[in-house]
């Protein structure tokens, strides 16, 4: 069995045991909570270095994720990277828990009443006095007065008697803005959005006020439209209604739709003023609606019966997210209306102040300050964007409040469409517990009477869970005393966990006012981050993108602005006080363990770069710059950022990288942490949007306000610099320092994946403030007319551009540089100074406009100058000259587009060769390894990443070939010579094809000559001359017989005819698909090629080359003859012919398979001989064997088609095999073949011809006569059969007619008879021994009397 591997890392083996992490101690205090759980609170003097074990467990926890997803890709670049921790940090902010997840079914009581500034809620951030013509006028008072906000516009009013003022508080020594134009009383006042339609768009307010006879509405506005401080001013508008008898006291209206409702202290009904731009057919312009009752109360005065309480309306709420109307009654019963669609109000449920204090018994048990005669004194709506399930928040006098739910189905919804049917408690949040009302935790009891905030008159709940009490011990003081609670929204973001302090606890102080409280008002209300209750209440997020929320507080002594102090603040106050008992490294542990080492981190980290504010002692509020405050700041996030880890789950993956395996530290999750922060108004948001004006026109407006871009550039502008000065002090930016310090192999590997991740967020940082000042620049031009420059699918792509998009992707970047492209040419046009525009971008957004660009930018310039100056002139050549090198400078980065244009320019200018250049250039700079060739040469496999590269390149080839069609189109419209010199356009020519021969890139001459192929140039590209075109040519060859064929004729008209052979060999051995004659032809071009004289061949490499085509073209006729000889078999037919055929149709074969499959086995003798002798096959029997397969075979076909002799047939065979072999001693063997005709002619031609045709037919064959004479002396004396006997009268006749020939030859010759004397010593031996066997020999008289006179003759010539 195989031992497996260890990893290469050291203390990464799975089964190494851990060092066990110490246990946090359990230090903190408990108190018991209603559910049999502890809830944990602590002072942050309380806090101990045990306590951030804790902590620092629960940041490696929130960072699971984001590192465990990281996972998933090895190798992304680093905006990309960085982009992930940002939208990973959106992700978790967005998942912040909503108001029914953290206030379940029950009751609640935890608070953290601070006892130090820094950690409260709220701080009173300023005081403004009430102008003293206000108590001018109060003086003058003679029957009622009143006071109250309009804290939305920061104004308050005041009325006396029957006149109303009101003023901008915000503003010294304010002039007040008055109506005194109506005589009755004043009883109450309301600012309301008006309806639209109705009054002129400068009104964008109406104040309702409310008198003992009439409802009337006055419109408010400026004549400019603007709200600026002393603009505003009171429009009668002539709408009013009769309330004689009513004395209103409550109105409300709703902001989506404009509509007013008002009750009174005489009746428990609810009325509606309705009103309309013109009179209708059917109502009036103004009219009252009663709601809550039918119409006939509102003819029918209030009718008292004896002294019974009168039961009125105090308090109407709007809820327009869910379209309902809640009315508080002074008997503490609730009513809800539900507004319908068309305008209606139906009044849907109403519940009893019983009926609501017995949902609350099956909460919490009814006690002396919560039972049903406890008055309720206030309500307050709950939107449909904050809870689900909660709808609105009553208030007790005792300071209870009740979280109540109005749901339309049986099941908890957030249903806004449906009136609800029912209404219910959910939760009880009790009042605090006073130190001089506390037990011991183990007598403590929510059933117990609380009367901490007993007796409450006025109290507030605005979004997200701000809480406002009003209350004093008794009834007799002329001072409120103030409780403010609202949620932790830190400590709401971390997951829940053990040991930690209930979600729930609310974060509260004790504020003394010193006066009575009037009203209060939300000046800045709260910008939550999302429109859903999941990330609804999550202040964090927004505490940086919106202003901090203010809260207006009217008193008889003026108004006090108490401003939510954000985290950050809490931070900067907290460093300011100086820490508590424990100093503020104790605070700054206590910090951690509450909300996170992350939160902490992110928290100093904003405070170091200047996001906390201060308020001054002139109630100024300012960033802080205190250097103390900055330093300490810097030093937690530097100090306490935590280190990188190692996943040792994914380590043991062999397909993960070791550095993927890094956990970022907590620093790393808090930048990432407080950079979303900063961006999140404008990630997902567009960049652009098109508009249409009334008129018709058309404009860009941008998607987030050019202010709100300016403020995220110079927060990220102020992080970057804090990067920039304290990258040698943070680990993971230091570089190699840190490297050196590194203890193990694991500790070097977490630093290298800490700085790849700190490194990708500060890079992201510089490129996101690039990006900000781009799309500032681009909103400085007028946008409008530079879109329609840009290519026509890319002006959809940028309307739908976010910022994201822009600055992680690569389409985005690709649209912001045609944007650059598009702004600088849009000033070219207009006459600008190019260098001017394109230094000023460079300046502010350089990643989008380079020292290239600007490169690139003046190059088109000087284009652009010499197409005016016209491209015939000397300026204007000198012109383009430069244009292309400039255009050259740049070739490395030049992106597609600018070559295209600049190519067509020059195209256009007839400046041809600098196009062509430019092209090269281009494709050359932008693939210098030549991986695209490299590609090409690997057979181009699809999935390979230089095939991107080869496109690039093909795509600059494609430019070069428009150029040439430009270049011989422009030829052929004018004369080649002028005056016996070459024209202009000759010599442009000329210049054009000079660059592309000179030209080394071989791939662009791959793609040329494939270019001149598909437009059929084959001419032109023979006559190339280039040394790359053999190349280009015999690497085709391998797989186009076209191209091979290209290269022979190539080397053919250039005089290499040995190259030339060669191809033609090849081809002939090729697997193409070829016909037998195809190649035969090849090889009798190759025999020919190879025959010539070839300057500065080598000759021994030349005679062995001739030498085996001669030998395959031999082979290759030979199977010619057995195709031929096969088609016309009778034996073979239908698809078995055909196959045969095709396998000799084609490829040459072996000699052998050729012998073996086809000639032998079909019978071709003769074939087989010629075989014989192409193989120098000697075996004799076997060649024997195949001369007498042969004679026989041909004399039975003679016989069988009975057209010739046989004789003649068979001597006609011979005679050609004769000459076809050359009278191979081997395979014509004249001894074998003379003994098998002579036998062949007499016994089967005896008599049918001449006696003598064999012996004819060997002369005809030039087979000398001595000899036929030496074979046939041998036969003759050897008496076989069948020549034995007077049977040998048949060789003797042929021996008589061979001596006779030869003598007569001879003699004719003037040489020695019979050659020589010794033959005609054997000659006349011969003869005498014919003459001696007379007519036993088998010769007749007349051969006798012939030998006779031979022998005389012979021994004439002898003696």
């Amino acid at each position: 069995m195989e031992t497996p591997s260890r990893p290469s890392l050291p203390g990464t083996w799975l089964q190494t045991p851990a060092i066990k992490s110490p246990a946090p101690a359990p230090s903190f205090s408990t108190s018991i909570t209603h559910d049999g759980g502890l809830a944990y609170s602590q002072s942050p003097s309380q806090s101990t270095n045990m306590g951030l074990m804790r902590a620092d467990q629960n940041s490696a926890i929130q960072q699971q994720s984001a590192t465990d997803s990281s996972r998933s890709s090895k190798n992304i670049d680093l905006d990309e990277r960085a982009a992930r921790a940002v939208n990973e940090a959106l992700e978790s902010e967005s998942r912040f828990p909503d108001l029914d997840g953290y206030l379940s079914h029950g009751y609640s009581y935890e608070y953290d009443l601070q006892s130090s500034a820094p950690w409260a809620p709220f701080q009173k951030v300023r005081v403004h006095n009430i102008p003293d013509q206000i108590f001018e006028q109060y003086n003058k008072a003679t029957a009622s007065t009143s006071m109250g906000l309009f804290a939305q516009i920061n104004h308050a009013w005041v009325t006396i008697d029957n006149a109303l003022y009101m003023w901008d508080f915000t503003v010294p020594n304010p002039q007040l803005l008055g109506y005194e134009g109506q005589s009755s009383l004043i009883t109450a006042v309301k600012l309301a959005r008006p309806r639209a339609g109705v009054f002129l768009p400068s009104i964008t307010q109406v104040v309702v006020l409310a008198t003992i006879s009439e409802v009337m509405l006055l419109g408010l506005g400026s004549e400019d439209g603007s709200e600026r401080p002393g603009a505003l001013s009171l429009f009668q508008t002539g709408i009013s209604v009769s309330v004689k008898g009513k004395d209103i006291n409550a109105i409300a209206s709703s902001t989506k739709n404009g509509r007013l409702f008002f009750a009174g202290r005489t009746e428990n009904e609810l009325y509606e003023l309705k009103y309309y731009r013109d009179e209708r057919w059917f109502s009036r312009r103004v009219a009252r609606i009663c709601q809550s009752s039918s119409y006939l109360s509102y003819f029918l005065p209030p009718i008292s019966l004896g002294t019974k309480t009168v039961v009125f309306v105090e308090q109407i709420v709007v809820d327009d997210t869910r379209d309902l109307v809640y009315t508080l009654s002074s008997d503490s019963s609730i009513r809800v209306f539900y507004m319908a669609t068309g305008g209606g109000l139906t009044l849907a449920l109403t519940r009893s102040a019983a009926e609501i204090y017995s949902s609350v018994a099956h909460i919490i048990t009814p006690n002396g300050t919560l039972h049903a005669r406890v008055k309720i004194v206030s309500i307050s709506a709950i939107s449909a964007q904050e809870a689900g399930k909660f709808h609105l928040v009553a208030t007790t006098s005792t300071g209870y409040r009740i979280y109540l739910s109005a749901t339309s189905e049986p099941t908890w919804g957030s249903s806004t469409s449906r009136a609800p049917m029912n209404m219910q408690a959910q939760h009880v949040k009790v009042p605090p517990v006073q130190s001089s009302q506390e037990t011991s935790e183990q007598n403590f009891s929510v059933n117990a009477p609380i009367r901490s905030l007993t007796t409450t008159r006025l109290a507030a709940r605005y979004a997200p869970g701000y809480f406002f009490c009003f209350y004093s011990s008794n009834s007799n003081q002329t001072t409120d005393a103030l409780f403010i609670s609202s949620p932790d929204p830190a400590r709401l973001a971390r997951p829940p966990e053990v040991g930690q302090p209930s979600r729930s606890a609310e974060s509260a102080v004790w504020v003394r006012l010193g006066s009575r409280a009037e009203d209060i008002g939300e000046c800045t209300p709260y910008h939550p981050p999302n429109e859903t209750p999941i990330g609804f209440g999550n202040e964090l997020a927004v505490q940086f993108d919106a202003p901090a929320p203010e809260v207006a507080i009217l008193t008889n002594t003026g108004i006090h602005i108490l401003r939510r102090r954000r985290l950050v603040d809490g931070f900067v106050a907290l460093v300011q006080q100086g820490g508590g008992r424990d100093g503020l490294e104790g605070d700054i542990k206590y910090f951690i363990r509450l909300y996170g080492r992350t939160e902490t981190l992110a928290t100093a980290l904003a405070v170091a770069c200047g996001q906390g504010v201060e308020v001054f002692p002139d109630s100024r509020i300012a960033r802080v710059n205190d250097p103390e405050v900055l330093e300490f700041a810097r030093k937690v996030f530097i100090e306490y950022g935590g280190k990188p880890t190692i996943n040792q789950n994914a380590i043991a993956d062999q397909t993960v990288s070791p550095i993927d395996t890094v956990r970022p530290s907590p620093r790393h999750a808090g930048v990432a942490l407080y950079l979303s922060r900063l961006l999140r108004s404008t990630w997902k948001a567009v960049i652009a949007n098109e508009s249409r004006t009334p008129a018709g026109g058309y404009s860009v407006l941008p998607g987030v306000p050019l202010n709100k871009i300016k403020s995220v550039q110079e927060d990220l502008s102020a992080l970057q610099h804090f990067f920039q000065t304290n990258r040698s002090f943070i680990k993971g930016l230091s570089g190699p320092d840190s490297m050196s310090r590194s203890y193990s192999k694991q500790d070097e590997l977490a630093l290298q994946g800490e700085h790849r991740a700190l490194h990708s967020l500060v890079k992201f940082v510089s490129d996101v403030i690039e990006g900000l000042s781009f799309i500032m620049v681009l909103f400085d031009e007028r946008v409008e007319e530079i879109i329609p420059l840009l290519a026509e699918e890319s002006r959809p792509l940028f309307l739908r551009l976010t910022f994201e998009n822009l600055f992680t992707t690569s389409r985005g970047f690709e649209l912001a540089k045609e944007l650059v492209k598009a702004i600088v040419n849009r000033n070219i046009a207009k006459g600008s100074n190019v260098e001017t525009v394109a230094e000023a971008l460079r300046r502010r957004c350089g990643s989008f406009c380079s020292a290239e660009d600007v490169v690139i930018f003046k190059a088109q310039e000087l284009l652009k100058r010499a197409s005016e100056a016209g491209s015939t002139t000397e300026y204007g050549r000198n012109l383009l000259n430069e244009s292309l090198a400039l255009f050259q400078q740049v070739a490395d980065s030049l992106p597609m587009d600018y070559l295209d244009s600049a190519v067509k320019q020059f195209t256009s200018l007839q400046f041809f060769a600098g196009a062509i250049q430019l092209a090269l250039k281009v494709a050359h700079e932008s693939d210098k390894g030549n991986e695209a060739l490299s590609w090409v040469a690997d057979a181009r496999p699809e999935t390979d990443p230089r095939k991107s590269k080869y496109e690039f390149r093909r795509r600059c080839y494609d430019l070069i070939h428009e150029v040439i069609l430009a270049v011989d189109k422009s030829t052929e419209q004018e004369p080649a010579f002028a005056d016996g010199r070459p024209s202009i356009t000759a010599t442009r020519r000329n210049e054009t094809y000079d660059v592309i021969s000179r030209s080394t890139d071989e791939l662009f001459l791959t793609n040329l000559y494939d270019w001149y192929l598909s437009q059929g140039w084959t001419d032109r590209l023979l006559a190339t001359d280039s040394p790359f075109i053999v190349t280009y040519l015999a690497r085709k060859s391998a797989e186009d017989i076209a191209h091979a064929d290209l290269l022979w004729k190539y080397h053919g008209q250039s005089g290499q005819f040995y190259e030339a052979a060669c191809v033609q060999l090849q081809l002939a051995k090729s697997g193409f698909d070829l016909t037998l004659d195809r190649r035969i032809e090849y090889l009798s071009r190759a025999r020919a090629n190879a025959s010539t004289y070839t300057q500065g061949s080598n000759r021994k490499s030349k005679q062995k080359l001739l030498q085996e085509i001669s030998e395959f073209l031999e082979v290759a006729n030979l199977q010619d003859e057995v195709l031929q000889r096969l088609k016309e078999d009778p034996r073979l037919s239908g698809e078995r012919k055909n196959e045969v055929l095709a396998r000799v149709d084609g490829p040459v074969l072996s000699i052998t398979e050729l012998f073996n499959n086809f000639a032998d086995n079909a019978g071709y003798y003769d074939i087989c001989l010629l075989i014989y002798a192409v193989a120098d096959h000697r075996d004799m029997s076997q060649i024997k064997s195949t001369w007498q397969q042969l004679l026989q075979s041909v004399h039975d076909e003679a016989v069988s088609r009975d057209s010739a002799q046989p004789y003649e047939v068979v001597a006609e065979k011979v005679r050609s095999l004769g000459s076809r072999l050359r009278l191979s001693e081997s395979i014509f063997p004249t001894p074998l073949l003379l003994s098998m005709l002579e036998k062949y002619a007499f016994e089967y031609q005896r008599g049918v011809t001449s006696t003598t045709w064999v012996i004819d037919l060997f002369l005809e064959l030039q087979v000398g006569c001595e000899k036929l004479f030496d074979v046939l002396e041998s036969m003759w004396y050897a008496n076989e059969a069948p020549f034995y006997g007077k049977n040998r009268g048949v060789l003797a006749n042929d021996l008589v007619y061979v001596i006779e020939q030869w003598f007569h030859e001879t003699i004719k010759g003037g040489g020695v008879v019979f050659d020589s004397e010794i033959g005609a010593v054997r000659v006349d031996q011969m003869l005498q021994a014919l003459l001696q066997t007379s007519t036993q020999g088998g010769l007749d008289e007349a051969r006798m009397q012939k030998c006779r006179l031979l022998r005389e003759s012979v021994a004439q010539v002898l003696h």
